[in-house]
């Protein structure tokens, strides 16, 4: 099985006969267009009296106005916030000076509340041994003369010791 294949003739030469009218009028065809169309956008222009050249001129003017009303309000609005942020920052600092000051204060009363807890527990002990050494002294005394301590108990105070001093001077005389 073989196959042949027709060889195609060149018809390159025929095409560019017929073509060759075709694009020339196509292109005038299209100038045509583009002119009318041209012509026509001139008279419009020229009979309504419009022109777009002043209208797009002042709107630009307009459109600058407001966006140079907009920067300045954004400006007038970010100095604000930077004002009310250095207030906020200000506040924190003097509250964290503050707070500072209060830390101080209280590490300083914890300091003077150990220094009296030690010295409340130092004159305990000084009077607990005070006492034992008097509860000794008085069982000693006691234990040596019953009727002193009798005499003792019944004169309390700061005048016990000069009534007793009464007492014996007015016996030996």
């Amino acid at each position: 099985m073989y196959f042949t294949i027709p060889f195609a003739r060149d018809s390159r030469a025929d095409n560019i006969v017929h073509t060759g009218t075709q694009p020339i009028a196509l292109a005038a065809a299209t100038l045509l267009m583009i002119l009318a169309g041209v012509a026509s956008i001139a008279l419009w222009r020229a009979y309504s009296g419009a022109a777009p050249e002043p209208d797009r001129v002042a709107s630009a003017r307009q459109l600058q106005a407001r966006t140079a009303q907009v920067s300045e309000q954004l400006v007038e609005k970010a100095k604000g916030l930077e004002a009310t942020q250095q207030e906020s920052i200000d506040q924190l600092q003097m509250v964290q000076d503050q707070l500072q000051t209060m830390r101080r204060l209280l590490a300083a009363q914890q300091a003077d509340t150990r220094r009296l807890s030690e010295q409340v527990s130092t004159l305990t002990e000084a009077v607990d041994g005070l006492r034992q050494s008097y509860a000794s002294a008085a069982q000693g005394s006691e234990s040596s003369s019953p009727s002193s301590a009798r005499s003792r108990s019944v004169h309390t105070g700061p005048a016990a010791p000069r009534a007793a001093h009464h007492r014996r001077v007015k016996s030996s005389s």
